[in-house]
């Protein structure tokens, strides 16, 4: 039984070391080629040889990640299929414990040998820098603790996917409950929410009990690796060399001084068209004249073919690339009973083919999401020439460029969903979402910094400090007489769950974008070609040079930030 929207995907390079057939989840057929690959590196005579010798590496980790992503996708498009389940456990918990060793021991022979001096400097250095990183991280007695970790974050996924709610007779998935926020109604919008509220309020002692479990086992990661705090591990596991935690802590004011006044003027002028006296969090995301929602599409089939044309007038060579996608059907993108939360790009390593995984219900999230979406998959499409396996993926504060740029450029033509009227509506609601998420990003990055410098704190301590930050980060919405549900917003947010630390590069990111858009509004040609260029260069080359090559500044502090939200305010003025 086929799990997975697409079949059969042919390598993109033949395969010249591992074997044509071959069952990449059962390891006694894996175990070999690591054998093979022992024995082969001190077989090597000259700098060819050596690199001969990475690259059919990098074959059996792009075979071996290729398999663990078709299953993690079957997994995520089908969470209440037995059969999709198991066989994503039994990668979790009997392969990748195996591979990781392994991966490592390969690791330790390519610092030690020799040849790896008469590399060439400038083609290696980022592979390079990224062995060593991981050698000094590595501890074998965290293979298993990573396994555990992996389970708890799929029963987080298994959890949220099945949380379904009765609104008008009908069951409905969370993900579909969104479109009433959008309704004029106020009424039926409030009713809507506390449904939604509520229904995950009656998870919260599950939810927590997951989320003590993924951070004691933390922990014990980054004790085992030397490391004071789950947080310092994790800045170094995520290769983060070009910036600290205390740049995060000056992003995070950067927010709160520039973004913030924004946001509490939007959410005034918000409130005074909505004509209420206090701003709900069911108030958020209605037209605040009353008008009826956009609603950009009826069929995902319509939105595809919408956003093909978008892509049509962008790049022939984009289009193009979204178009194999269509047709290799490396799309799943309606929502469903039994689907995970969320929207991602996984990219099919030995295919070196992009598939995007989201759960649209016809709103005009659903379109931004789309386009970003896409633009990781034009990331991906582009480094399909880097044959260093590493290199084919980026460090994600650049792959969240990619993506949030092709929102901003995408969103031009916007009227391929609508007329000019709601084109323009659908513009300045991005715009604003885009002020909007920066305090949400500032909320969930300090929150996990507070909570992994804060060892052996209760659940209560770890709900004040959430709601202390809500306080500083978040507008001026009023939360009276649901003050549970603010306190457990974060439940929401899978990132904190499946990925620590990962929701930063959001915001580094979307200075990013905000620099290729306004590069685009002085020269269309240039930013494109600079933004494609950039993306080609894939992980093989530093994060500062990759936002060089895309026309931007790697810095995130008050002096950059200040320019781009005049850019935004000053363009959402232009649409009063």
């Amino acid at each position: 039984m086929n799990l997975l929207p697409f079949g059969a995907l042919p390598p993109y390079r033949p395969r010249r070391f591992v074997p044509e057939q071959i069952d990449l989840g059962n390891w006694d057929q894996i175990k070999p080629l690591f054998d093979r690959l022992e024995v082969e590196a001190g077989q090597c005579v000259t700098a060819e040889d050596f690199e001969r010798w990475i690259l059919n590496w990098d074959e059996l980790r792009a075979a071996s990640d290729e398999e663990s992503a078709r299953r993690y996708i079957a997994m995520s498009c089908h969470t209440e299929s037995k059969e999709a389940e198991a066989a994503y456990l039994h990668y979790v918990e009997k392969i990748d414990p195996e591979l990781k060793p392994r991966n490592f021991a390969l690791e330790k022979i390519y610092l030690a040998n020799p040849l790896r001096k008469k590399l060439e400097q400038a083609r290696f250095a980022v592979f390079d820098r990224s062995i060593q990183n991981h050698v000094a991280l590595y501890r074998e007695e965290n293979v298993a603790l990573e396994t555990e970790e992996a389970k708890l974050g799929q029963q987080y996924q298994k959890l949220m996917g099945s949380l379904m709610v009765t609104f008008k007779g009908e069951e409905k998935t969370l993900t579909q409950m969104g479109r009433f926020l959008e309704e004029p109604d106020r009424a039926l919008r409030q009713q809507a929410w506390e449904l939604i509220a509520n229904r995950r309020l009656q998870e919260v002692d599950k939810v927590e009990e997951l989320f003590d479990g993924l951070i004691k086992l933390r922990e014990q990661i980054a004790k085992n690796a030397g490391y004071a705090n789950y947080r310092d591990y994790a800045f170094k596991l995520r290769e983060r060399f070009d910036y600290t935690p205390e740049d995060c802590a000056k992003f995070h004011q950067a927010i709160e001084d520039h973004f913030i006044p924004v946001v509490k003027q939007l959410q005034a002028e918000r409130k005074k068209q909505l004509g209420v006296e206090q701003l709900r969090p069911w108030d958020l995301a209605v037209d605040p004249f009353n008008r009826a929602p956009l609603r950009p599409f009826e069929k995902v089939d319509q939105m595809v073919t919408n956003t093909q044309k978008i892509f049509d007038q962008i790049d022939a060579g984009l289009a193009a690339g979204f178009k194999q996608m269509r047709d290799l059907k490396l799309l799943d993108l309606d929502n469903r009973k039994g689907k995970a939360p969320g929207g991602y790009q996984s990219t099919l390593n030995e295919a070196r083919l992009p598939f995007i995984f989201m759960n649209a219900v016809g709103v005009q999230r659903d379109v931004e999401t789309m386009l970003h979406e896409a633009g990781h998959a034009f990331h991906a499409l582009a480094t399909r020439e880097q044959d260093i396996y590493a290199y084919r993926g980026a460090p994600i504060e650049f792959c969240e460029v990619a993506s949030m740029s092709m929102e901003l450029l995408g969103n031009e033509f916007i009227e391929e969903f609508y007329n000019e009227t709601d084109a323009n509506r659908a513009r300045k609601t991005h715009l604003e979402g885009i002020i909007g998420i920066f305090p949400w990003i500032a909320t969930v990055d300090a929150f996990q910094h507070w909570i992994y410098t804060h060892p052996g704190h209760s659940r209560a301590e770890r709900k004040a400090a959430w709601l202390a930050l809500m306080d500083r980060f978040g507008g001026a919405t009023e939360w009276a007489g649901y003050e549970e549900a603010r306190g457990y917003l974060w439940h929401r947010q899978l990132h904190i769950f499946l990925y620590p630390f990962y929701y930063v590069e959001y915001g580094i990111a979307q200075l990013g974008a905000l620099q290729v858009w306004a590069n685009s509004k002085a020269d269309k040609a240039k930013a494109l070609k600079a933004y494609q260029d950039a993306l080609a260069l894939g992980g093989s080359r530093p994060l500062p040079e990759l936002f060089a090559a895309a026309g931007c500044r790697f810095q995130f502090d008050g002096p950059t930030v200040q320019p781009l939200v005049k850019l935004v305010t000053n363009e959402l003025a232009g649409m009063n």
